[in-house]
This record gives structure tokens, C-alpha cells and sequence, in this order.
């Protein structure tokens, strides 16, 4: 141990005469970490806003068969039925209920002028409600029964035309931009909302809805609820918690952005690796009368291979938590707006740099460290003590 820790603090003392080769070895390493985190940090953000609407006592029907809203129709006798069913929170003799319908304008965004799909959606008063971090943000909630609309936040910053005050023209009508509404960074915040009744006429949908929104007494009452759906000859619906429902609408994305994530990182880290090796043989190469006369004075070769792996490591580890920070101050937080495969609409969303993935980050750093100081760290210790004693 003595031995090790005296070879390493000379190799730490001796790093800046190295220092170019060792700049290179550390920028490719903070590259791939950068690269990579940023990469996981959308797909960690946009499954954060699809899920962060999930609650375990909140239900969302749907008709059997259907992934989503989009593909989902609901007749009001089937809506009566939900509203029935056992397990279902009454307030005032009122069932916490909201039957909605889903439809989708095609907006410009703000960032490039093209166009792209936005969930509009119809509620009823009880909408805002079930949504556990809904607010007002500036301006009032819609009227029932009139032309009016309130905006969430991401939309409102993605899309051109959704200004507090504004007009929005579509459908059958002209609708006024009465408020701007936010739902704890959640999907919600890029939807629009109207009166269910009213859009049902905008858009001749007559009396059919797409999905039902039900607040249980408890998230223990959901199975009663469900199987009470399920086994009704009336209906033919499936039923499934509001987190459950939010996951399965992130999933698909989320797969594809990781997937990528993860192919990218690899390639990155293969050149990262290259880069390591050329850096540390070239250090290998530079101290062979050093090492040759450690050997010669007694040094083990254990001492000399962990020496040459932690200068490896700990150029690992400096780009590791350099590309983590840059990633960090450079994307954390950023917006941004994506495809939702399962509903063909854009989400907007926020990037998310958490200390999982710095984490992940370093110790993928660590792992090409280990690999690309390796092979020269063998290199190293195979040296003829005579070949290194002549070398210049």
C-alpha cells in the first residue's frame, strides 16, 4: 500500500508536464457524459410531465379496447353507467365525475413557425378539480356554455396565437383566451380547455364523449370500481388508474429517447475510450526510465498497474463531473416541446438533469477510464527493466 500511494502522488505531481494529453482525455470523457446525460434529461423530463398528473384515486375510462383518448368514443348511456358505479366519490349528492372529449388544432410554434398537433380539450367544472395542482395562473376559468378557453403554460409558450385575451379561431367557432392555467409542470399545462357541451357542437361530436375522469372515495375502492365496468353486459369499457395511464402514455417515447440515448452514449464512449488509451500509453511511453527504475528499486508491478489505472480513473472522474456539470447548467430546466406517439399531439416539457443521472454519468466515465487505462497499464509492467533504463 505504501508503495502504491507513493507511485500514485508521483504521478499526480507529474500530471501538469502532461498536461495537454491529459486536457484531451478529459474533455472526451466530459463530452460522452454530456452527450449522454442530455440525451436521458429529455426523456427523463417528458416521462416526469406525463406521470406527474398521476394519482392512485383518480380513474380514467375509457372505451375496451382503447390505448387512448384519441381512439376512444363513449356514448352518454355509458357515461351513466361510470357515474353509477360503486366506488365513486359523491360530493352534495354529486358525483365527481368529468366527462371530456378530445380533440387536437394544428398551431404554429413559436420557436421555428411550424405547425404541429395541440390537445383541445372539452371538461366540465369538475375537470379542474381532479386535477390535484391545477391553477389559475392569470386571467379566470372558462364559462360554461360560452365560447371561451383557458391555455395551459407550455402551451402558451410553445405556440404562436395563445396570448391571454387572444382569439382562436377554429372549428365552428371564435374563441376567447380567458385564462392561462398551470398543473404542477404536468402534460395538462399543454393542453387548451373548453365547456365539453360547447365543443361538442364546435365540432359536431353530438352527444358522444371520449373518455370519463372519476375521483374514487379511495385509491382502495379502484378494483371494486373497475370490476364493476368490466363485468357490466351494458358497457364494453376498460378502466385504469390515472398513474397507471400516465405511465402507459409515456412509455413508448420514453423507450425510443433512452434507446437512443444509450446508442449514442456507446459510440461516444467507444471513441472516448481510444482517446484514454492514446493518452495513457503516451504517459506510459514518456515515464519508461521512471517506471524501469521503480522496478529496479523493488516497486512491485501491482503498485505500478493501479498507479497507471488511477491516473486513468481520476481523468475519468474529472471529465466525468465536468460533462455532469455542463449538462447540468446547460440543460436542466430547458424547455422543450415533443411528439406524443400515442396521441399525436405535441407536449411540452422540461428537461430533467437529476442526480441519478450525474451519477450514471460519472460512473460510465469511470467504466471507459477503467477500460481505456487498462491495456497501457499492462503495457506498463511487461516493460523490460533494461529497455526501459535505455530508453530517452
Amino acid at each position: 500500500m505504501s508503495q502504491i500511494l507513493a507511485i500514485v502522488a508521483m504521478n499526480l505531481r507529474n500530471l501538469p508536464a502532461r498536461a495537454s494529453a491529459s486536457w484531451v482525455a478529459v474533455l472526451g470523457f466530459a463530452g460522452v457524459v454530456l452527450v449522454l446525460i442530455a440525451v436521458l434529461a429529455m426523456a427523463e423530463g417528458f416521462g416526469k410531465t406525463l406521470e406527474g398528473v398521476g394519482a392512485d384515486d383518480v380513474a380514467i375510462v375509457l372505451r375496451g379496447g382503447s390505448g387512448d383518448e384519441m381512439s376512444s368514443s363513449l356514448m352518454p348511456d355509458a357515461v351513466n353507467v361510470v357515474i353509477n358505479a360503486p366506488g365513486v366519490l359523491s360530493e352534495g349528492g354529486q358525483p365527481f365525475v368529468a366527462a371530456e372529449l378530445f380533440v387536437t388544432l394544428d398551431l404554429p410554434k413559436r420557436s421555428s413557425g411550424t405547425f404541429a398537433n395541440v390537445p383541445f380539450r372539452g371538461t366540465n367544472e369538475l375537470g379542474p378539480k381532479l386535477r390535484s395542482k391545477f391553477q389559475i395562473a392569470s386571467g379566470r376559468m372558462f364559462t360554461p356554455g360560452r365560447d371561451e378557453v383557458i391555455v395551459g403554460l407550455g402551451a402558451a409558450r410553445t405556440f404562436l396565437g395563445l396570448e391571454l385575451g387572444g382569439k382562436l379561431k377554429t372549428g365552428t367557432a371564435t374563441w376567447e383566451i380567458v385564462g392561462i392555467f398551470s398543473d404542477g409542470g404536468s402534460v395538462m399545462e399543454s393542453e387548451i380547455w373548453t365547456d365539453a357541451r360547447v365543443l361538442q357542437g364546435a365540432y359536431n361530436r353530438g352527444s358522444t364523449f371520449q373518455s370519463v375522469r372519476v375521483k374514487l372515495a379511495s385509491a382502495g375502492d379502484f378494483a371494486t370500481f373497475r370490476d364493476s365496468l368490466t363485468t357490466d353486459k351494458r358497457v364494453n369499457v376498460s378502466a385504469r388508474t390515472e398513474r397507471a395511464f400516465m405511465a402507459a402514455q409515456s412509455e413508448t417515447l420514453s423507450t425510443v429517447i433512452r434507446t437512443a440515448g444509450f446508442a449514442i452514449g456507446f459510440l461516444m464512449g467507444v471513441g472516448a475510450v481510444f482517446g484514454a488509451l492514446n493518452t495513457m500509453y503516451s504517459a506510459v511511453s514518456s515515464r519508461a526510465r521512471e517506471i524501469a527504475t521503480l522496478q529496479a528499486l523493488g516497486f512491485g508491478t501491482a503498485p505500478i498497474l493501479i498507479s497507471v489505472l488511477t491516473e486513468a480513473l481520476l481523468l475519468a472522474l474529472a471529465g466525468g463531473v465536468l460533462g455532469g456539470v455542463v449538462a447540468f447548467a446547460a440543460f436542466n430546466g430547458f424547455e422543450a416541446s415533443t411528439l406524443n406517439y400515442q396521441s399525436f399531439t405535441q407536449v411540452s416539457f422540461a428537461f430533467a438533469v437529476t442526480p441519478a443521472l450525474m451519477g450514471s454519468g460519472i460512473v460510465y466515465a469511470l467504466a471507459l477510464g477503467l477500460i481505456g487505462g487498462l491495456l497501457p497499464a499492462i503495457r506498463a509492467v511487461r516493460l523490460p527493466i533494461v529497455d526501459g533504463l535505455r530508453a530517452i
